[in-house]
């Protein structure tokens, strides 16, 4: 976390989240849950003093502190362990055989923490929005999972919840309306829903419901606020590890929209698709799908 940061919070006599964070939970699970509400802290500080004057700045500084702290806690308490996190250097990058350039220590670990320190940075930068969040997941060679996704937490700090595998939520319930006949509801971009899922909806009489980041999206799905997330073009393993390991916690359906396993830590740490959904509409979804495949 950045020294301005610090000095503020010396001088108002609040406690500093990184100072004051204390011991971190043993397990894997709990302790992504800890990590996760420790970077939303730092956020909510950060949008208080700076406020929303500056969008752009303020969004900068909340990627840059909450990516501070997500690094240093990880580097104390897992040393041993690799991290992927959107914020560091040549983070989109991918390694292929043969090329000049280093292989990343990642690929060679058997542990390997994935963290998006704030997903839905325009939402942040809004006065009022809560539907923001930080990713923080643990992706382990020694696995029983397809998408090997050990731990997972999704902190929404600006609506006090937490969704992690610590402490798996609820399998959501049928809403009413589908048990009636009623439309599914898609969780889509609040800004720039992509064209192919607008055109799912009109072909499975589906509704789609704006919100704003990846993670909040999926927890949509796990809450039983949306029925499914469906995505193509455009993410990283970042904005959806977390989530999907609580999704895969819950006993939702995860995949990439042609029905195949979401892989993480892989050479290319582009993953530009998936759909999450409750498991009894995922025959349906990933039939029509095939016929609107971008």
């Amino acid at each position: 976390m950045g020294e301005q940061t610090r000095t503020s919070a010396r001088v108002t006599g609040q406690r500093d989240p990184v100072a004051d964070g204390g011991t971190p939970p043993v397990i894997d699970a709990a302790f992504a849950r800890w990590l996760a509400d420790r970077a939303g802290q730092v956020l909510l500080r950060v949008r208080d003093e700076m406020g929303y004057a500056d969008g752009a700045a303020l969004k900068a500084a909340g990627d840059k502190a909450a990516h501070e702290l997500l690094r240093t806690e990880l580097a104390r308490w897992r040393p041993a362990d690799a991290v992927l996190s959107e914020e560091d250097d040549h983070s989109r990058i991918a390694w292929q055989s043969g090329e000049h350039a280093a292989r990343p220590d990642r690929l060679d670990a058997s542990r390997v923490w994935i963290v998006d320190p704030l997903d839905g940075t325009r939402e942040f930068s809004e006065e009022g929005r809560t539907d923001w969040a930080v990713h923080v997941a643990l992706w382990t060679a020694d696995c029983s999972r397809p998408n090997c996704l050990s731990a997972g937490a999704v902190a929404m700090p600006a609506r006090h919840r937490t969704l992690a595998t610590d402490v798996p939520p609820a399998y959501p319930p049928l809403p009413l309306e589908a048990a009636t006949g009623g439309p599914i509801r898609i969780a889509a971009s609040r800004t720039r829903p992509p064209a192919f899922v607008t055109a799912l909806a009109e072909d499975i009489g589906a509704e789609l419901v704006p919100m704003g980041s990846a993670g909040v999206k999926i927890a949509a799905v796990i809450n039983g606020e949306a029925d499914a997330y469906v995505h193509a073009g455009g993410q990283y393993e970042w904005d959806s590890a977390a989530p999907v390991a609580v999704a895969s916690a819950t006993g939702l359906h995860a995949s990439r929209i042609d029905g195949t396993a979401l892989k993480y830590n892989q050479a290319d740490p582009k993953l530009p698709d998936l759909v999450v959904c409750r498991k009894d509409l995922a025959p349906r979804l990933l039939a029509a799908l095939q016929r609107h495949l971008p």
